[in-house]
């Protein structure tokens, strides 16, 4: 696939389609698309001490099983998290799996709001809420509301914008911020993850020789390559989506 070379070749917001950026060659991705087609930061897993490619190695090929949550919260939540993070193909980075393994290790951030309940009892009143709005919309269950019905839930969430029920529990904007914060730690830590950012993963004890300048072909031989040369902030604001 060619490459965008500019962003007049972007969609604007409302019409982008993930699979308008190159198909991933190397490794994996979300939905199997990204900046960097042919990067795989797991083929530098030669170059990791071993603890580090054990652990990282691990979030791939050792998914933990859910233990926490429960069945009708399981399908609820996974529905959430891909929304959250626009995962709406296979493969998906398995976010919700991950919530799970922290929630039931009690491996909280080491704090908590003094107007929030613990976060495992946050978790659980956030998959009640969702289904509590699924049930406004005539549905059993916010898993199987089609996505623009997911969206507007989602957004009037993070707007905190949801009422009654179980959202009269807690604070609904703080909630957000907890749930959100879970999410992308989980789908940040993934290896595919990485792909699709461009990550170049553990530098230990391999390090930096290079300065650092792409401009001087300062990079690494294994760093990412991107295949969209696009300013994302440039482009955001001269759309007027900022």
């Amino acid at each position: 696939m060619k490459p965008f070379q500019d962003a007049e070749h972007l969609p604007s917001r409302g019409t982008w389609d993930p699979s308008q950026l190159p198909r991933q060659r190397k490794g994996k991705t979300p939905q199997m698309h990204g900046r960097y087609p042919d990067y795989d930061v797991l083929a530098e897993v030669d170059h990791w001490d071993d603890v580090t490619r054990k652990l990282v190695v691990g979030r791939v090929e050792n998914v933990p099983p859910y233990r926490f949550f429960g069945e009708r919260e399981v399908p609820t939540l996974e529905a959430f998290c891909d929304c959250l993070t626009a995962q709406d193909d296979e493969p998906r980075i398995p976010v919700l799996a991950y919530v799970d393994e922290k929630l039931f290790e009690n491996d909280g951030d080491g704090y908590q709001y003094f107007d929030m309940p613990t976060d495992q009892e946050t978790w659980r009143t956030v998959a009640r809420g969702l289904d509590d709005e699924a049930a406004k919309l005539g549905r059993d269950s916010f898993a199987v509301l089609v996505a623009h019905e997911q969206h507007e839930v989602v957004h009037r969430f993070d707007q905190g914008e949801l009422y009654g029920g179980a959202w009269a529990t807690f604070n609904v904007s703080r909630a957000w911020s907890i749930v959100v914060r879970y999410v992308c730690e989980a789908f940040y830590a993934h290896p595919w993850a990485w792909n699709e950012i461009g990550f170049g993963g553990p530098a230990y004890p391999r390090g930096y020789a290079a300065f650092g300048s792409p401009q001087l072909g300062e990079e690494e031989h294994w760093e990412a390559k991107e295949a969209v040369d696009v300013d994302a902030m440039q482009d955001t604001q001269r759309k007027g989506l900022d």
